[in-house]
């Protein structure tokens, strides 16, 4: 009997030793877990959303900017002082006249500021400064004209507060192999009233009847046989908590474009923002007509709303004020889009 209590508790003990084998690490036979790739940061400057939002409110201050206005004459000479004073090389100032929807002429005042002119090898930083002559989208006063705090000015704040950082030692104009333009159009916003988006699903006409600075521009470059690595458009980017699908047209003829900067927004936490999906909510802008009419391949960085299946609700609205822009949104595109153009060699 004690002979086989003990064989028992023998043949438990080594059903005990095996089960602990059994569950030990095989560091012969494991598979090793590999870590997802990540993309890394480049060291670029902190992108300040308390600033950015200053520059929104400067621009509003001088009140609506319609072109040939007072108000918008005086928001054109503070931004080019503003540029010269962030240091840009050169700031050039198209002035002509371009015949609006109802055939009336408006005069037009586009400004380029240039950081290393010599570079062949150049980006092209777009938003349009002008703001809408009247809240066709509105229920009141629908003649009067918009403030277009994020329609026009927080596009134009973000890039103000990049050029405040070109001339860092970190730049990438620094180097001497890239130049940068920020390209502030005019009329980009005086088209044909109608109930589409910004000439989606109109005729030819009236999609013609927009972006009048940026045709301008592709018949009269600044620079002669002008071209560009690549464009960033930014439209709307201020509004409260933005989010920013690949807008389709970007997707046409800038795919790479639009990947470098979800990229970079993945990269700095801001990939809840830009949207994975793809969405065709834009007739128009200005990235549509610089690529026809240059080449250059442009996206579209723009604000859509699930709320109206396109635009924020304050779009060509009374609405559209400082009220609505939201630092957050601002501090997201520009870490964003710093985040790009540091990383271009």
């Amino acid at each position: 009997m004690r002979n086989r209590i003990i064989a028992v508790v023998l043949v438990a003990l080594l059903l005990a030793l095996l089960l602990l084998k059994s569950c030990a690490p095989d560091n012969h036979s494991s598979v090793p877990v590999v870590e997802p790739a990540k993309t890394l940061l480049v060291p670029a400057p902190p992108f300040n959303a308390d600033s950015a939002y200053a520059f929104v409110a400067k621009q509003v201050s001088f009140g609506p900017r319609v072109p040939g206005s007072p108000e918008h004459k005086a928001c054109a000479d503070w931004m080019v002082e503003t540029l010269n004073r962030f240091g840009a090389d050169t700031v050039y100032e198209q002035k002509g006249n371009v015949i609006a929807f109802n055939g009336q002429p408006v005069p037009l005042r586009n400004i380029i500021a240039s950081w290393n002119p010599q570079a062949t090898d150049r980006l092209l930083l777009m938003a349009h400064y002008d703001s809408r002559p009247f809240a066709d989208h509105d229920d009141e006063r629908q003649n009067q004209p918009i403030d277009g705090a994020n329609d026009g000015a927080s596009g134009v704040a973000v890039w103000l507060e990049l050029a405040r950082h070109l001339g860092d030692s970190t730049s990438p104009t620094k180097a001497g192999n890239i130049g940068v333009d920020i390209f502030l159009t005019d009329v980009e916003d005086m088209g044909q009233p109608s109930e589409g988006v910004m000439g989606a699903g109109n005729d030819p006409k009236s999609i013609k009847t927009w972006c009048l600075g940026s045709q301008y521009w592709v018949k009269n470059p600044h620079v002669p046989n002008y071209t560009a690595r690549f464009g960033i458009l930014l439209d709307m980017v201020g509004s409260v908590d933005a989010k920013f699908p690949r807008e389709a047209l970007s997707m046409k003829f800038a795919p790479q474009v639009v990947n470098k900067i979800w990229k970079a927004a993945a990269a700095t936490g801001n990939g809840d923002r830009f949207l994975s999906e793809t969405r065709g909510y834009v007739g128009i802008d200005d990235h549509v007509v610089v690529h026809e009419g240059t080449g250059i391949p442009v996206a579209d960085i723009i604000a859509w709303d699930a709320a109206t299946g396109a635009f924020p609700k304050t779009w060509h609205t009374h609405e559209d004020n400082l009220s609505g822009i939201d630092k957050e949104s601002l501090q997201a595109v520009g870490t964003t889009v710093m985040q790009v153009v540091w990383a271009e060699k």
